[in-house]
């Protein structure tokens, strides 16, 4: 477990930062300050000014650790998923059945988020909100070929070729697993979020989740 975790704290890429911010005080005040902005107020109405104001320091300092309010989302998008990756290797690892330790995968992946008390200055839940909400706009837009070859996506890819692995294990002449393994991570989000805001075109509520709905149809689609 600590060797993930500390796995953990040095792979989101570097290039997405101009100063580690888990390396200073003011750069984890950074990062839980724009986890409870953003989550508060959405990305669109989040400044650094704003963030600024709110942990009481200059703008400028801010700008030592990042370049822009985007970079600063795929800095939270990429943490929360080696977060979310190191999570699904601790939960999986000591299971042996094929379907079990793809239904425990898919569970990690697609449940509901609880905070995690090893990260003091990350709030994982607000952050899942974050990531349900805003994560999309990190990667939709005309430099993600160029932030793809920097390496910006490597964390996500990593995670979606796990949970593939795992499709695989199942049933080895499934044709789509990477397909299916990145459907299930995304449809998760958005199972989420029309669950709290759009609910006349979901059935997942209080008592069938999204987790409920991704294992039944990933696993009625594999099964030979």
């Amino acid at each position: 477990m600590k060797m993930l975790l500390s796995n953990l704290k040095i792979d989101v890429p570097n290039s997405i930062y101009n100063k580690d911010p888990q390396s200073s005080n003011l750069g984890k005040r950074i990062i839980t300050g724009s986890i409870n902005l953003i989550e508060e107020i959405g990305f669109e109405s989040f400044t650094f000014k704003k963030l600024g104001s709110a942990i009481d320091s200059n703008e400028s300092s801010i700008y030592r650790y990042f370049e822009s309010k985007y970079k600063l989302l795929i800095y939270l998008t990429s943490w929360y998923w080696a977060w979310l990756e190191y999570k699904f290797v601790f939960e999986i690892h000591n299971i042996h059945d094929p379907e079990l330790k793809l239904r425990k995968g898919i569970e990690v992946v697609t449940r509901t988020i609880k905070e995690d008390s090893n990260f003091s200055h990350i709030d994982e839940v607000k952050l899942n909100k974050i990531i349900i909400n805003e994560s999309s706009k990190s990667f939709l837009n005309k430099e993600v070929d160029q932030e793809n070859k920097e390496g910006h996506f490597e964390i996500y890819k990593r995670l979606v070729k796990r949970l593939s692995d795992l499709i695989l294990n199942v049933n080895n002449e499934y044709k789509a697993s990477l397909s299916l393994a990145s459907t299930i991570i995304e449809s998760a989000l958005h199972q989420h979020f029309l669950k709290e805001h759009l609910m006349s075109i979901t059935n997942c509520n209080k008592t069938y989740s999204p987790t409920q709905f991704l294992l039944d149809l990933t696993l009625k689609t594999i099964r030979k």
